[in-house]
């Protein structure tokens, strides 16, 4: 059966990727810091769909062990099909405060895990000629709303590169970039998230369901439902100083 490893996959969209897929029938590799929960979510996913759930506990913050995460990716006898580099956490931080370490920890997880982990997959599944890596972005890449949408736009940018880097491989390459999605994310990063309307929301069963349709299709942004499709189509081609007025006010309206 296809394997495949999800980083940050007990919680949020990592966690629907990784019911999805089982449900599908698909082995799975699953990273996370949370050893009790890794252990229980796998047990519980293989319990309901019968597939192997192996677990790697890591802190992909350390260099080190997102090293180890690396070597398990390039393991010839144990090929991964598809990556799902999903890890990551929101931020409040403001650029201007002397305390960089909460900005230097999202860089190490969102920025340097993703570059780790995207070429051994890239290098591994290129030696085979198949494979699927999904990056998972935000729409906030597209918008400058503090640090969080500099990371963002960063993973938009490497999955363009590396999508590029691999054409012709049988290799592909999708950045997902959803809106306001459904899940724990707001509520653990202490994000008020309360103004935002009801139709602006996305159910993450859709988001996950479309982003590994898009994956299949080989298309690398992957953005889902229509009002995002269409929002994000709007940032890419506004002038950036409108950008930039709408992300002042966005950034009032959430603190």
């Amino acid at each position: 059966m296809p394997t495949a490893l999800i980083t940050g996959g007990t919680a949020g969209i990592g966690a629907t990727f990784a019911r999805q897929l089982a449900a599908r029938g698909d082995d799975l590799v699953l990273v996370a810091r949370d050893a009790e929960r890794l252990e229980a979510y796998a047990d519980e996913l293989h319990g309901s769909y019968g597939v192997r759930v192996d677990t790697l506990t890591t802190d992909l913050a350390d260099r080190e062990q997102t090293l180890a995460v690396a070597r398990r990716l390039e393991d010839p006898e144990q090929p991964i099909d598809l990556l799902i580099n999903n890890a990551g956490f929101g931020l409040r931080s403001d650029l201007l405060n002397p305390d960089t370490s909460a900005d230097e920890r999202a860089l190490d997880v969102m920025c340097r895990a993703v570059l780790i982990l995207g070429g051994a997959a890239g290098r591994a599944m290129k030696a085979r000629g198949h494979g699927r890596i999904i990056n998972t972005s935000s729409s906030a890449g597209f918008i400058a709303m503090g640090h969080y949408s500099a990371i963002k736009a960063w993973v938009t940018a490497y999955s363009e590169s590396l999508a590029t880097q691999l054409r012709g491989t049988g290799v592909t390459v999708t950045a997902l970039c959803p809106g306001w999605v459904h899940t724990e994310f707001h509520d653990r990063a202490n994000i008020n998230a309360s103004s935002i309307p009801a139709w602006a929301w996305i159910d993450v069963d859709r988001l996950v369901a479309e982003a590994l349709a898009d994956a299949e299709r080989g298309k690398v942004i992957s953005v889902p439902t229509p009002l995002w499709k269409g929002a994000i189509a709007a940032a890419r081609v506004a002038p950036r100083s409108i950008i930039r007025t709408v992300s002042g006010a966005l950034t009032s309206r959430r603190h």
